[in-house]
């Protein structure tokens, strides 16, 4: 019997690592020969970047589901500029690309129908250099407005543009990986037509304020803007007003009472409460 086991257990033994040796021997799905050829980026390439063929390199594409859009042949997109930064690879899709007649830099960021206009800042209106290309902000804008004829001029701040996109600080269009701020003279933002408008009038008539907001942040909020006068609240003193007028002479049991010629009555009116004075010619 022992020698019954022991023969048992060695061929069961020999039965299952022949087995395991034919499924090592065999081929996998994965390491059957691929469905395609795929064009990936042969590094990291910020967005604006114009390819060329050493930016590029083709890969077998394993499997038989590939990328939509995809490029087959590096020619395809040789010479053609980047809408999106892109790591290395990964594959270059025609949804990540430009034409080749619409060449590389800023302008092929810009999606149709939108507008690229640049205002100047420091480094107070550019939230001390952390406005970076791809950051989201705000505009405000102090301005004194015409007001109606006879009335006081006084200025107003007001919200006049809300999460508005970067495209570029100075002429970088790609936010540093570490997000350190950049001192600029110039920040270009990406608006639609009519806000181009509003933003060029007031940078020109007013002053201009950028406000940082968080990228995930795309609630848009609804203000009346602030003058001085409702930031502060009134100051000023209670109304004092003294007038001098002429009255008629009182009448007592249907007779009037004689007040010296050249009498006169001072009307006072001091915090709300009035009170009369009659003075004669001569009295100090």
């Amino acid at each position: 019997m022992l020698a019954l086991a022991l023969t048992s257990g060695l061929l069961a033994g020999y039965l299952a690592l022949s087995f395991l040796r034919r499924q090592a021997a065999r081929p996998t799905a994965a390491a059957e020969a691929p469905s395609g050829k795929v064009v990936v980026a042969a590094k990291d390439m910020p967005l604006g970047t114009i390819l060329r063929e050493d930016d590029v390199r083709l890969i077998d594409w394993p499997g038989e589901v590939v990328p939509t859009g995809y490029a087959a042949s590096p020619s395809e997109v040789i010479g053609r500029g980047l809408i999106t930064a892109v790591a290395v690879n990964e594959p270059l899709l025609q949804a990540k690309l430009a034409s080749k007649e619409e060449g590389g830099g800023l302008p092929i960021v810009i999606p149709e129908g939108m507008r690229g206009v640049s205002v100047k800042v420091d480094e107070v209106i550019g939230v001390a250099g952390f406005v970076l290309p791809g950051t989201g902000v705000d505009v405000l804008v102090t301005i004194t407005p015409p007001e109606a004829e006879g009335a006081m001029k006084t200025p107003i701040t007001k919200l006049i543009l809300q999460n508005v996109r970067v495209l570029a600080a100075g002429q970088t269009i790609q936010r540093d990986a570490e997000g350190k701020p950049q001192t600029v003279a110039v920040i270009t933002l990406m608006v639609n037509p009519e806000d181009a408008e509003k933003l060029t009038l007031a940078a020109s008539e007013g002053k201009i304020q950028l406000a940082l907001r968080n990228t995930l942040d795309l609630e848009e909020v609804q203000t009346r803007g602030i003058r001085t006068a409702a930031m502060i609240g009134s100051t000023a003193a209670p109304v004092r007003q003294t007038v001098r007028v002429r009255t008629p002479q009182p009448r007592r049991g249907g007779s009037p009472v004689q007040q010296p010629s050249g009498g006169a009555v001072v009307e006072t009116i001091r915090g709300g409460q009035r009170t009369l004075q009659t003075f004669s010619p001569g009295s100090e």
